[in-house]
């Protein structure tokens, strides 16, 4: 354990100094949503360290680096297209930037921390040498393949809604949109949830569980839902009233317009 905790220790700071360097940047571009770019690209970062620094068993290594690093390096090229590059900065972050300054630098160093904690079931999984049930790997895998498609296919429906100059302040209820008010999210959920899978045979595997709890967590009750709901009510309002009305928050479900 001591030496999960070394390697973990070493990951996260690999994290927290890209986050500083992100911390930086963010003055020039003047956008902050550059942290939520750094978050996705810093958990492949934790990847491809522990598959290149701990000796696992070789197949979980490589399902599980693979998943993580195709998975993390879509989502940041996505934020970065689509919330940086030419694109006004989110209210919430320019609002924090204002009021805490410098110390804005500990939001972004809370995310190195946060990448640490969750790349726990990736250190675990590729640091234990015993062969596990490939059953594993292919259950998680092919999660991973639906939670992969979904989320990519509720990002590029949302993008398209919202590059369409008619659909200004408007709410996007298009595919599967239509059956959730955050697909992406859910999705997202599955895909954390196809890691723990895969780390689950390792020693000390079930411990991985942690992070889909944590994920589900924020997603539901902190920097997900709950904040992305609060600016589409400022910005739509009785629309997207109506939108919560009718549409699972979540899980995916047949929309319900009594």
């Amino acid at each position: 354990m001591h030496e999960l905790l070394v390697w973990a220790g070493q990951g996260t700071a690999v994290v927290a100094a890209l986050m500083f360097i992100l911390w930086l940047l963010h003055f020039p571009l003047r956008n902050a949503a550059i942290v939520d770019v750094g978050w996705a690209m810093g958990l492949s970062v934790l990847a491809m360290f522990y598959a290149l620094h701990v000796t696992g068993y070789w197949r979980r290594t490589v399902f599980l680096a693979a998943m993580v690093v195709i998975w993390g390096m879509r989502l940041a090229f996505h934020l970065l297209f689509t919330r940086l590059n030419g694109q006004p900065e989110d209210g919430r972050y320019a609002e924090l930037r204002r009021k805490w300054g410098f110390k804005f630098l500990l939001y972004f160093e809370f995310q190195a921390l946060l990448c640490g904690v969750l790349s726990i079931p990736f250190l675990l999984a590729m640091h234990d040498p015993a062969k596990s049930s490939p059953e594993y790997e292919n259950v998680g895998a092919a999660l991973w393949v639906v939670a992969f498609l979904g989320e990519t296919i509720a990002d590029r429906q949302l993008a398209r809604f919202k590059k369409d100059p008619k659909n200004k302040s408007r709410v996007c209820k298009v595919g599967l949109w239509r059956y959730s008010r955050h697909p992406n999210y859910f999705f997202e959920w599955l895909i954390w949830i196809s890691f723990a899978i895969v780390a689950f045979p390792a020693q000390y595997g079930i411990l991985g569980l942690l992070s889909p709890l944590l994920m589900l967590y924020f997603l539901y009750r902190v920097t997900g839902i709950p904040a992305t709901e609060e600016q589409a009510l400022r910005i739509t309002g009785d629309e997207y009233r109506k939108y919560q009305r009718s549409t699972s928050a979540f899980i995916p479900w047949f929309p319900n317009y009594r």
